[in-house]
């Protein structure tokens, strides 16, 4: 049956191990380490005060009477202590006197009980006996070092360090073979471990320990495998091959004493020799040997005279040789300098070039920064005529996109609606703030379709691209959105439809166009949901810059429709706008009449014939005026 727990296993493998090297090549060089097990302090012995042994005490006294009781009673019986007997003494005394046999007999059980208990921590509580253990556990504990000593050699070989306060002290690892060869050589040694407990005052030698390497036991590779019992103040060797301990004195070799053969043994037996033919082969290996010898030694003689008397040629041959190998270090040296006088020279002629090269980069810049020193005055009349003329477009750009935006209010005007606040109409239809609860879809549709057409215009002129493209298509204008991934249709109506919040994600769009348009312009969106207040405060900033507006230029049909009559009432100032076109449209007209009239005529009958048309033709065009813008 196997060992369940694998115990069986463990201690055959342990039986198996054996040591790589033999006894006899175990030498100092392979020792790696020593180790204690199981240290133990002998306190020295002191005189007691009183005895322990119960015979010892001078009352018990050896007579007849006990001896006759220890032969009746053959059994053990429990030992008495001194406070006992004292007590025995004391309780036999009434009943000589003969004083009552109750109280005598009472007095007797009592002192036949058992003795008490002399145990130091038996009654003790818990903390007591804790604080008791842990002094004899420190008893135990105490600091060590030893050292390694060799015959022939007064000083130590080795000192270890100190270890404090351990029960089995571990050594660190040393190599003896720094000591040299006679040390390393060697197979005995003498070891002393020097301790001190916590009472001692000096260290004391606790051991000495003279031994051969050769009788040391093997325990096995490590002490995991080894499951016996060490003795107090066991000295544990580590070497390469496992841990060894002295359990004996002698070596293996020593122990063991051959017995002598009797005398008579040897004289009546016949002992074995060497045969014929073995002396034969042994003599002739002797005359080889000696052959061979002597041969080695002519030849010897030989190759001295030879050398002795070719002693010049040699030596011319030595200094040949010694010669050719100073001309080709020579030739060497004399390579690796040519090679560095050209690349020398090469790098000269690159600086050289490179210096050439620059210095006419150098004369080309002198002379392109006079040229550029000479066109300089011409350059910046230049530059301030052009920051002039920048200066003008841009006003004119201003005052264009100024008129440009009065035109607009006039087509598209955004009025207040009274009794309402941040309600407006756009060409006087009223649009709400994003709220499309209950309203009339067509005029809905009307006014986000002028919205919308308003915006596209703003972004045209003020070249600001929107974010959200808007088609306008009057009360059936689009809006597309081509920022977002998810959405799965593109395009959104700006007017209201059966899917509410396709119309009104419609008109999100719108108001984020308006809102970039007014972050463009510099200006700041309080509530993007507000969609024509948003717009009157950006046309109504976009219109209030100078009091000037520039004139339209002349050209075509255009040009002869100048000017408004009837200024919104959000714009009451700007008269001036207003007779600028009727002056320009007044003089284009005269213009053209003096054109038609012809050669030859006097007093210009025929230019006031139709000058009444002229004025009819004015009169005419001042709708379409007020209606173009």
């Amino acid at each position: 049956m196997s060992d369940p727990h694998g115990n069986g296993k463990e201690a055959a493998e342990a039986h198996r191990e054996k040591p790589l090297f033999f006894s006899t090549n175990r030498k100092l060089r392979h020792l790696q380490g020593v180790s204690i097990r199981n240290l133990l302090i002998t306190p020295p012995t002191r005189l007691r005060g009183k005895t322990i042994d119960d015979d010892d005490i001078p009352q018990s006294l050896i007579t007849p009477t006990k001896l006759i009781a220890q032969e009746e009673n053959q059994s053990l019986a429990h030992s008495r202590s001194y406070t006992d007997l004292k007590s025995s003494l004391s309780s036999d005394a009434p009943a000589v006197s003969g004083k009552g046999n109750k109280r005598n007999d009472e007095r007797i059980k009592e002192s036949r009980r058992r003795r008490r208990s002399t145990l130091a921590w038996s009654g003790g509580d818990m903390e007591s006996r804790q604080s008791k253990l842990e002094d004899i556990s420190r008893s135990r504990l105490a600091t060590t070092w030893f050292s390694i000593h060799c015959d022939g050699i007064d000083d130590p070989v080795y000192i270890s360090e100190v270890v404090e306060n351990a029960m089995n002290p571990a050594f660190r690892f040393f190599d003896l073979n720094e000591c040299g060869p006679y040390v390393s050589r060697q197979d005995e040694l003498t070891l002393k471990l020097w301790a001190k407990s916590d009472s001692m005052s000096e260290f004391m030698l606790l051991l000495e320990l003279q031994l051969s390497l050769r009788s040391l036991q093997f325990l096995g590779k490590s002490l995991e495998t080894f499951h016996h019992p060490l003795p107090t103040n066991c000295v544990l060797f580590h070497f390469p091959d496992g841990i060894f301990t002295n359990l004996t004195g002698l070596p293996p070799s020593q122990s063991i004493i051959p017995t002598a053969a009797p005398k008579n043994a040897l004289r009546n037996e016949p002992q074995p020799t060497s045969s014929y033919d073995a002396l034969m082969r042994l003599a002739n290996l002797d005359e080889c040997i000696q052959d061979a010898l002597a041969t080695r030694g002519k030849l010897e003689a030989q190759i001295n005279a030879i050398l002795v008397k070719n002693h010049s040629t040699l030596d011319l041959i030595d200094r040949v040789s010694q010669a050719e190998e100073k001309v080709s270090l020579v030739k060497q040296g004399t390579t690796m300098e040519r090679k560095q006088v050209r690349w020398n020279a090469k790098r000269r002629d690159d600086l050289a070039s490179s210096i050439r090269a620059r210095r006419e980069a150098m004369a080309l810049g002198r002379e392109i920064q006079a040229k550029a020193h000479s066109h300089l005055p011409d350059a910046r009349l230049k530059m301030s005529s052009s920051s002039s003329l920048l200066d003008k477009n841009d006003e004119d750009v201003k005052g264009q996109i100024r008129r440009i935006c009065e035109d607009l209010s006039v087509i598209y005007p955004i009025e207040p609606i009274a009794g309402k606040a941040l309600a407006f109409t756009v060409a006087g239809l009223a649009l709400p703030n994003s709220s499309f609860g209950d309203i009339d879809r067509e005029s809905v549709s009307a006014a986000l379709g002028y919205t919308a057409h308003l915006v596209y215009l703003l972004s045209f002129y003020l070249s600001v691209p929107l974010p959200y493209p808007v088609k306008p298509y009057l009360s059936n204008s689009i809006i597309q959105d081509p920022v977002s991934i998810a959405l799965p249709r593109r395009t959104f109506p700006l007017y209201p439809v059966n899917v509410q919040y396709r119309f009104e994600y419609g008109v999100f769009l719108l108001n984020k166009d308006i809102e970039f348009l007014m972050s463009r312009a510099g200006l700041r969106v309080l509530d993007i949901r507000h969609t024509l207040p948003n717009l009157k405060y950006l046309l109504y900033t976009l219109t209030a810059r100078t009091s000037e507006l520039p004139a339209r230029k002349a050209g075509g049909f255009r040009g002869l429709l100048l000017g408004r009559r009837t200024p919104t009432l959000s714009r009451q100032g700007s008269q001036d706008s207003f007779a600028s076109g009727e002056m320009a449209l007044s003089h284009q007209l005269s213009s053209d009449v003096q054109v038609r009239t012809p050669q030859g005529s006097d007093d210009g009958t025929k230019a006031k014939a139709s000058f009444p048309k002229v004025q009819s033709f004015t009169k005419m065009a001042a709708p379409v005026v007020n209606g173009l813008g």
